[in-house]
């Protein structure tokens, strides 16, 4: 077990080979994976089957349970990109009918702390996303025009422009991390012509798999590290340097 790491003032990356093994920061609450919230509880409980199964479960069904929890539960929703850092908190999201991935990553690293499973923030800058609805403010930017908000990925092959801070989370299972990303949830990827992203709690689940031709995507051009909990001023720092003030909704 590797020593804690010292006192930061906010979340920075954490390369997963730096950190081998998880921490006790990886089942602690956080600012925004707020896993001791009792919507958060409710939330991993549900997902579990009640408090008596999650018990009885293994970490990997309750990590496969929280997963499919998030990703078809909270539908993917690009127009609810904010600046707001209230929206941000897995508590809040829990609540939400539609999100995007951040949000919906915060969400799953903070219902897997919940049920027990250390869990991490991890984000990459990804080309060829399988985004499925209208932002003007990234359809409309020549660099990041297949995602979130474009037209289903199928239709516009030519796309392959990046997008930045794509959000997956990091699970301690069976003694190792297990990557996974619960960001479109099954009807939004039928409507994409995109298989869902399956999860068995063994192997990482982070592409899609074009119907039909076996092609995956997106492609994970540079890995961001993970992260103890969200680093939101850089995501905006970012989402605002390249892609302008008209990606925010709030």
């Amino acid at each position: 077990m590797v020593d804690p790491p010292r006192p930061i003032p906010g979340p920075i990356a954490v390369p997963l080979d730096a950190e081998p093994e998880p921490t006790d920061r990886d089942l602690a609450p956080a600012r925004f994976v707020d896993s001791d919230a009792p919507a958060v509880l409710a939330f991993a409980e549900r997902a579990c089957g009640g408090a008596a199964a999650a018990e009885r479960a293994t970490p990997v069904a309750r990590a496969v349970a929280v997963f499919d929890a998030v990703r078809d539960g909270v539908r993917y929703d690009p127009t609810r990109i904010t600046t707001d850092p209230d929206a941000y908190r897995a508590s809040r999201v829990a609540a939400a009918s539609s999100h995007w991935c951040v949000p919906k990553a915060v969400l799953l690293t903070a219902a897997a702390r919940a049920a027990g499973i250390p869990a991490r923030l991890g984000f990459s800058d990804v080309r060829n996303h399988p985004g499925v609805r209208n932002n003007p403010g990234v359809r409309n930017n020549p660099g990041v025009r297949d995602h979130p908000g474009a037209t289903p990925l199928r239709e516009q092959p030519g796309e392959q422009e990046l997008f930045f801070w794509h959000g997956w989370v990091a699970l301690w299972l069976d003694g190792r991390w297990v990557r996974a990303t619960p960001a479109f949830d099954a009807e939004q990827c039928a409507r994409a012509g995109v298989d869902p992203v399956p999860f068995d709690g063994r192997a990482d689940a982070l592409v899609h798999t074009r119907e039909g031709t076996g092609e995956h995507l997106p492609s994970h051009e540079r890995d961001r590290g993970t992260f103890h909990d969200l680093p939101l001023d850089d995501v905006v720092a970012t989402f605002r340097e390249r892609y302008g003030e008209t990606v925010f909704t709030g």
